[in-house]
């Protein structure tokens, strides 16, 4: 039996896009010879749909989507997984499923079991969990067919206290097909091929899994499909960040063709630059958008954000904004013009000194006796954030964001000014690892200066202001912060790794303040195990780590 992997970037909700793709890849999975072509999870409504699934209506045009593509299913098969009613009165009112079509007839409905309700996940929301489980028969071969967690509970802390495959694997199957919606994080690749190798070996059979690519809003799905033999051996995986159709044999519960292959080794940086370039693309195309505007100061974070633009929308399509202060040094507004000239992107100056004199002159009454600090430093950050939403108003750009993670963490940045956009492209992307990427994007050549790259970084709001005159160097903020966010790990853990323990208390006073800032930033596109927005859920008030 020949089995195709459909590995594609669907569109949440909109059912004649992801109908019409899926159905033209059952044609050309067709014309390969293929008897059995598996798309991915939820794979025609997009995943995460979210509260759409509330709507009776969205339910139907997944069952209307789904017939349509049933009808194209005649001398071949397919799997598509998709949102199905609980016709139960008691449980939740739908179920995560996956058709099986065999000759424009849904011969078999699977049920996900095991719903995932942590980080970003939300399924036991929407979903009623399985608890019948039975092989599909096809061309004379058992099918166990599973849905992304339903083989994620193999660990040494499982999460759950049944598992599909334990069930499955009593009737005998020949072969594991799993789909998945699995999203990327720059280290779930090994984690994600070393789950689907243990279940291979455990249940001593070949798999076949499908992942999604593509972005829906701040989560990125990297695809990565792959195909292991019954010892747990990697014997093929589709590309990472790509749409590809790729098929495979298989013959007595073996997949010919294919030897032990080698994972694709990427670096951490490489994985996070494709991410945030799909991530930009895919907010763009999907939302029905086409050109961005930054503000581009010369430093490294606007830098970066501007490079990523370019390369996922086109540099014409890209409207960088200098805004120099009175404070703004000679040579941030050459890196930035610089910058703009290797990049080929559009740009403006637009001083902002008059805008800022004119409040201070405004509120000059009300402030009388009141030395400069934060509040007229805070004005010069709002004044930019007029002129970017002035030229995304007139223009109908769309402005990204360029904050970075560590200054999202602390609260280094001001909300109405620095903290506005539609997108955070760097706000899972700590200081530390922006430089990296900057190095990985001038591999070729320089695109970033060099000056922008070396430069001590600063917000230019004061005179001779620098970063460090508010935080602590960036290589002791990053590793404190990762250990207290990403790890989840105490104070009292950190300080015993040898870190300060005033600094310790001061870093994580300062991610706890900032939380209601973090509430009125616009979504951040997710790259590490854990992001700021919906997969990292603090209460504003809460004292605990206070």
């Amino acid at each position: 039996m020949k089995i195709a992997l459909a590995q594609l970037n669907y569109h949440i909700g909109n059912f004649e896009y992801n109908t019409n793709k899926i159905i033209e890849h059952i044609a050309l999975a067709k014309a390969d010879g293929a008897d059995l072509v598996v798309f991915a999870e939820l794979a025609v409504c997009g995943y995460p749909p979210r509260d759409f699934l509330e709507f009776e209506e969205f339910i139907s045009l997944c069952e209307d989507a789904a017939n349509q593509i049933a009808a194209h299913c005649k001398g071949i098969a397919c799997i598509i997984g998709l949102p199905v009613k609980n016709e139960a009165e008691a449980g939740k009112d739908l179920y995560n499923a996956a058709y099986f079509i065999e000759e424009g007839v849904v011969k078999a409905v699977v049920k996900k079991a095991l719903l995932p309700n942590y980080d970003v996940f939300d399924e036991y929301r929407y979903f009623e969990p399985a608890v019948e489980f039975e092989c599909i028969e096809f061309k004379g071969t058992k099918i166990a067919l599973t849905i992304c967690e339903d083989l994620w509970n193999i660990n040494n802390n499982p999460l759950y206290i049944s598992n599909p495959m334990d069930v499955l694997i009593t009737q005998e199957p020949d072969v594991m097909i799993n789909i998945a919606a699995s999203p990327f994080s720059y280290q779930h690749d090994d984690e994600r091929r070393a789950v689907l190798c243990d279940n291979a070996r455990k249940y001593h059979l070949p798999l076949l899994y499908v992942n999604q690519v593509g972005a829906q809003t701040e989560i990125i799905f990297d695809g990565g499909s792959m195909v292991l033999d019954n010892q747990g051996n990697l014997l093929d995986e589709m590309p990472y960040f790509k749409e590809h159709l790729r098929s495979y044999m298989l013959t007595d519960g073996v997949i010919e063709g294919y030897t032990i292959a080698e994972h694709q080794l990427v670096s951490d940086i490489a994985q996070i630059h494709d991410a945030l370039v799909l991530g930009i693309r895919d907010y763009f195309s999907k939302s029905g958008f086409s050109k961005a505007v930054l503000g581009l100061s010369g430093g490294i974070d606007s830098a970066i954000v501007c490079a990523l633009a370019c390369r996922a929308l086109g540099a014409e399509n890209v409207m960088a904004v200098l805004m120099p202060s009175k404070y703004s040094s000679d040579h941030s507004i050459q890196d930035a013009l610089d910058l703009v000239e290797n990049f080929g992107c559009k740009h403006e100056i637009i001083a902002i000194k008059e805008a800022a004199d004119a409040f201070d002159s405004m509120l000059a009454h009300a402030f009388e006796g009141l030395s400069f600090n934060l509040t007229e430093e805070n004005i010069q950050a709002r004044s930019r954030g007029i002129v970017v939403m002035a030229m995304s108003n007139k223009f109908g750009y769309i402005l990204l964001n360029t904050s970075n993670k560590s200054e999202c963490a602390v609260g280094y940045g001001t909300l109405y000014g620095d903290m506005c956009g539609a997108i955070g492209v760097i706000g899972d992307v700590y200081k530390t690892q922006i430089y990296e990427l900057a190095h990985y994007i001038n591999k070729d050549g320089e695109l970033i200066p060099e000056n922008t790259i070396v430069k001590p970084p600063s917000a230019e709001l004061r005179p001779g202001q620098k970063d460090s005159d508010s935080l602590p160097d960036y290589d002791t903020l990053d590793a404190i912060l990762y250990q207290f966010i990403e790890m989840k790990k105490s104070s009292e853990a950190i300080i015993a790794l040898g870190y300060e323990e005033a600094l310790v208390r001061r870093i994580i006073k300062m991610v706890n303040s900032a939380e209601f800032k973090r509430y009125q930033t616009p979504p951040i596109l997710r790259v590490s195990p854990k992001a700021f927005g919906m997969g990292r859920r603090m209460p504003i008030v809460g004292k605990y780590l206070a």
